[in-house]
C-alpha cells in the first residue's frame, strides 16, 4: 500500500471522533486553571499546589493553596480570598506550612499555618517595611530566614522633590533606584526580625517576568547559609552573580568557589558536604550557553560538573534523600526530561510518558526530603496543568487533580513532533493540526515562533496554538538554532548569528511542509512574540515574498537598541560573544538586526508591545512600524499598558490573542484591515 495513503487513513481514523466537538474558544479562556508551584511535605504524604483562576469581573488571575493526599489523592483548599498567595514551604518537621501573602499594605509577607489544623489559622511572621522576596526554613524550624530590600534613603526638606537617581546598567522605563536585597532572620518563638548581611550588593533579583530569583539554602547544622550575590541592584549586571556562604553567627560571607560570574541557585546536600549549584558550560556567558548542574564541596575545593554528558540545557538540582545524588530537569527534543543524576555515575532518565513538566527557567517538580516521592505539575497535548506523582523514580507517574476535566468536552487539534535538515543540524518543532483536519483538504500554514531564544516549542498543552487550530489553520512552531532542547552545539550556534542561521531553519521546516499534500501553499503567516517577534520581523525582511501576513510582537528588531535600552543592557553582550556595538562591532549588531532590512518588508504587518516593556523596549517596535508605514506596507501598530514584557492580567492577554488571531485571519480571507 502507498505510504502516503496510509498515513493519510490513519488520520482520517483519529480525527473522526472530534468532528462532533466545539473547538477552543476565546471564551473558554475563563475555564482555564491554572495548577502549579508544588511542594512535599518532608515525608512525602502531602503535597501543596497553587491553583489559579481568572477573574475576568476583576481582571486578575486569582490563586489560593491547596493540600493534596499523595496516597489517595483527596484535596482541601488551605486559603481562601489571599491575592498574590504562593511560594510555599514545609517546615523540616512538616508540621507547619509556610507561605507568602500581602499584608494590608499589599507586602509580601511570610505567613505560617498548622498542616494538622484548618484553612484560614495562618498568623504572619514578618514585618518588613518592603516586603519579602523569598525565604527558607531553618533546619530545626525554628527560625525563618528571608531575602528582603532595603527601604530608600529617606529624603527631607527640600530634597522631598528631587526626582533624581543614578541609572547605571539599567532599562529604559526604570524610574528610581533599585535598592539591595539582604538576609533576614526572624526567631518563630518572638522577637524582631534580624539583619545578617549588609552592603550595596544585592541577593540575586529578577525583574519579572523570568526565572524566580534564587533562593537561600541552609546548611544541616543551621550554622551556614548559601545564596546568590550580585556585585550590585543593576539588572544589566546580572551577569556578575556568584554563590556566597554566609556564617549565620557573625556575618562573615565568602564565595564558594573562585568564579565571580553566573553562579546562582546554591543547594546544600543532605550531609552538608557538598553544594549544588548552576553554572554555565566552560563559565560562558549565561545567554544562549548551556546551562549545566555543578557540584563544589562547601568547605573548599575544586568545583565540577555533574551534567556534561546529558548535553541538555538545565533548571532545577534538588537533592534526592541519599544525598548522593540531584534530581534535574531541562528541555528534551520537544518535552521536557527529567534525570537522577547521581555525584559520580550516570544518569537516570526519568519515565514521564507524555507528560511535559511546566517551566522553563525552573521547573515545577519537587523531591520529598525522608520518601523518593516525585511530585510535578505538568501538561499533555490535550489537558491543561494537573498535578502528577511517582511513588518513587522509576514509578508510572499518577494524575491526583482533576481541575481540568472540562477540556475532554472540547474538540482539539492534534500535535505531533516533526523534523527536518537545516544545514548540518537536525531541527526539530511542533506541527498542530486543525480539529476538523482532512487530509483530503488543504489548510493554511500559521508560524506560531517561541521567545528566549534559550526555550523550545513542546508537544504540551497550548492554548494559543489550539486557539489558531481552531481557526482551521496548521500552527508551526519550529525550534530554530538557538533552541536549548537539541544540545550544546545546537544552542550555541546561535551566537553572533542571531538571525541568518535560525531563519535558514524556519525557512527549511516551511520548505518540508510545503511539500505536504494538505499544505495551502498560498497562504502562510509568521507570527511570535519577543525573539518570536525578532524572527518575525527578520522573515518578513530577508523572505519578503513568502508570507500572507505577519504580527511582530513586542519585537527585538535593533540588537543596539536592545544592548543601550533592555533590562539586560549590557548583559546583552554575552549573546554577541562578549562584544559590544561601541568596541568596533557595531557593523556585527547592524548586520543581525532585523530593522537593517525593513525596507524590503511587503507583507501585511501587525505590531505590537507594551508601552513600558523593560525586557524589549518598544523604541524597537515603533521603528519598525514607522519603517513598514513610511513605505507603503500595511500595518498597525497596538500598543498595551504596563511594565511588562507581556501583559498577564486575564482581560488583555485574551485582547492580545484576539488582535493577533483577527489580523490573520483577516488577510487569509483576502480582508485588509481598515
Amino acid at each position: 500500500m502507498n505510504p502516503l495513503l496510509s498515513t493519510v487513513a490513519a488520520l482520517s481514523v483519529l480525527v473522526a471522533p472530534l468532528q462532533a466537538q466545539q473547538s477552543l474558544t476565546l471564551n473558554d479562556l475563563k475555564r482555564v486553571v491554572g495548577v502549579g508551584g508544588v511542594v512535599l511535605s518532608p515525608d512525602g504524604s502531602t503535597a501543596v499546589i497553587s491553583v489559579s483562576r481568572p477573574s475576568f469581573e476583576r481582571n486578575r488571575n486569582e490563586s489560593d493553596l491547596h493540600a493534596v493526599d499523595i496516597a489517595t489523592g483527596s484535596r482541601r483548599q488551605l486559603t481562601f480570598d489571599r491575592r498574590g498567595v504562593g511560594g510555599a514551604r514545609f517546615s523540616p518537621d512538616g508540621k507547619w506550612l509556610g507561605f507568602l501573602a500581602p499584608d494590608t499594605a499589599g507586602k509580601a509577607q511570610v505567613w505560617i499555618m498548622p498542616m494538622a489544623g484548618g484553612a484560614g489559622e495562618a498568623r504572619r511572621v514578618t514585618t518588613h517595611p518592603t516586603g519579602v522576596e523569598h525565604f527558607s526554613w531553618r533546619p530545626d524550624g525554628g527560625a525563618i530566614a528571608y531575602g528582603a530590600g532595603d527601604e530608600p534613603p529617606k529624603r527631607e526638606g527640600e530634597d522631598r522633590f528631587l526626582t533624581t537617581f543614578t541609572v547605571g546598567a539599567q532599562d529604559l522605563f526604570l524610574r528610581e533606584n533599585l535598592q539591595p536585597q539582604h538576609v533576614w532572620v526572624v526567631e518563630l518563638g518572638g522577637g524582631s526580625a534580624k539583619r545578617l548581611t549588609n552592603g550595596t550588593w544585592t541577593l540575586e533579583f529578577v525583574l519579572p517576568p523570568g526565572s524566580p530569583p534564587s533562593g537561600l539554602s541552609w546548611s544541616p547544622d543551621g550554622k551556614t547559609i548559601a545564596f546568590a550575590r550580585v556585585v550590585a541592584p543593576e539588572s544589566g549586571k546580572l551577569d556578575s552573580v556568584s554563590v556566597q556562604l554566609l556564617d549565620v553567627a557573625s556575618g562573615a560571607v565568602r564565595p564558594l568557589t573562585s568564579a565571580r560570574t553566573f553562579e546562582n541557585n546554591p543547594v546544600f546536600s543532605p550531609d552538608g558536604r557538598w553544594v549544588a549549584y548552576w553554572y554555565p558550560r566552560d563559565g560562558r556567558g549565561d545567554l544562549s550557553w548551556e546551562n549545566e548542574v555543578w557540584v563544589a564541596p562547601a568547605a573548599g575545593g575544586t568545583p565540577r560538573p555533574l551534567t556534561r554528558a546529558l548535553d541538555r540545557n538545565l533548571f532545577g538540582a534538588q537533592w534526592m534523600p541519599d544525598g548522593k545524588s540531584l534530581l534535574v530537569a531541562g528541555n528534551e527534543q520537544t518535552s521536557v526530561g527529567g534525570w537522577i543524576q547521581p555525584i559520580d555515575g550516570k544518569a537516570q532518565r526519568l519515565n514521564l510518558g507524555d507528560l511535559v513538566v511546566n517551566g522553563a527557567f525552573g521547573y515545577d517538580i519537587a523531591v520529598a526530603e525522608k520518601s523518593p516521592v516525585i511530585a510535578f505539575t505538568a501538561t499533555l497535548p490535550n489537558r491543561p496543568s494537573e498535578l502528577y506523582v511517582m511513588d518513587t523514580p522509576s514509578s508510572t507517574p499518577r494524575r491526583l487533580t482533576s481541575f481540568n476535566e472540562w477540556i475532554s468536552g472540547v474538540g482539539l487539534g492534534r500535535m505531533e513532533r516533526v523534523t527536518w535538515k537545516s544545514d548540518a543540524f537536525e531541527s526539530d518543532g511542533v506541527l498542530v493540526y486543525p480539529p476538523n483536519f482532512d487530509p483530503a483538504r488543504k489548510f493554511p500554514l500559521v508560524l506560531l515562533i517561541h521567545g528566549g531564544p534559550t526555550a523550545s516549542s513542546k508537544v504540551s498543552w497550548s492554548t494559543q496554538a489550539q486557539l489558531m487550530a481552531a481557526e482551521g489553520w496548521l500552527v508551526f512552531q519550529p525550534n530554530y538554532r538557538g533552541s536549548d532542547n537539541l544540545g550544546h552545539d545546537y544552542q550555541v550556534a546561535i551566537i553572533g548569528d542571531a538571525g541568518a542561521g535560525p531563519g535558514r531553519d524556519v525557512m527549511a521546516g516551511v520548505a518540508m511542509l510545503r511539500n505536504r499534500p494538505y499544505v495551502d501553499r498560498t497562504k502562510t503567516a509568521v507570527t511570535g512574540w519577543s525573539y518570536g517577534g525578532y524572527m518575525t520581523s527578520w522573515l518578513i525582511g530577508n523572505y519578503p515574498n513568502q508570507w500572507t501576513s505577519a504580527m511582530a510582537g513586542a519585537p527585538v528588531t535593533d540588537l543596539e537598541d536592545q544592548y543601550n535600552f533592555g533590562d539586560g543592557s549590557i548583559g546583552w553582550r554575552h549573546f554577541q560573544g562578549g562584544k559590544s556595538p561601541w568596541l568596533g562591532d557595531q557593523e556585527s549588531y547592524r548586520r543581525q538586526s532585523p530593522i537593517s532590512y525593513a525596507s524590503r518588508i511587503r507583507t501585511p504587518t501587525l505590531v505590537m508591545s507594551n508601552m513600558e516593556d523593560f525586557r524589549v523596549p518598544p523604541t524597537q517596535a515603533f521603528k519598525l512600524y514607522r519603517a513598514m508605514k513610511d513605505n507603503g506596507v500595511e500595518t498597525q501598530f497596538i500598543g498595551f499598558r504596563g511594565r511588562t514584557h507581556a501583559s498577564a492580567d486575564p482581560v488583555n492577554a485574551r485582547e492580545r490573542n484576539r488582535l493577533w488571531i483577527d489580523w490573520v485571519k483577516r488577510h487569509f480571507q483576502g480582508a485588509p484591515v481598515p
